[in-house]
């Protein structure tokens, strides 16, 4: 991607995550990260980007990403999950927005934020017209 900028690497937050859970003592924030809430599970099933990476938890899965696209000028769609594919097509129509990549092992349950980053072209636009979506139809 042409336009990523201002990306930050939580690797060594991760790396200290995954030393804490192994240890001796276990604090409960610590293991919060195998708590993952059943819709991020669900979204990671059907809209995640599976990789080649193993679970460092229980070995045995294989870990999703999912990218979570939020910005002011995305409107009602900040805040959606997208594929690589349709963030090298936003970087293009938007000024920028942040994508924020989760993996999650669906065998387990282990979930970090890996990485943030800013997309786009740099040009400052107006959100989208708000549109009609199922929810607005049927309640």
């Amino acid at each position: 991607m042409w336009s990523k900028r201002h990306e930050v690497d939580y690797a060594l937050q991760r790396q200290r995550r995954l030393r804490a859970l192994r240890g001796p003592q276990v604090m409960l924030e610590d293991a919060d990260a195998l708590d993952a809430d059943p819709v991020l599970l669900r979204s990671a099933t059907h809209h995640g980007e599976p990789t080649t990476v193993t679970c460092p938890v229980c070995t045995q899965g294989m870990l999703t990403n999912l990218n979570y696209v939020f910005g002011d000028q995305l409107g009602q769609f900040s805040g959606r999950i997208k594929s690589t594919a349709e963030l090298e097509e936003m970087q293009n129509e938007y000024g920028e927005f942040t994508v924020r990549v989760v993996e999650v092992c669906t065998n387990c349950g282990w979930n970090y934020m890996i990485s943030t980053y800013l997309l786009g072209d740099g040009t400052r636009r107006r959100p989208p017209r708000r549109q009609r979506t199922v929810e607005d139809i049927y309640g």
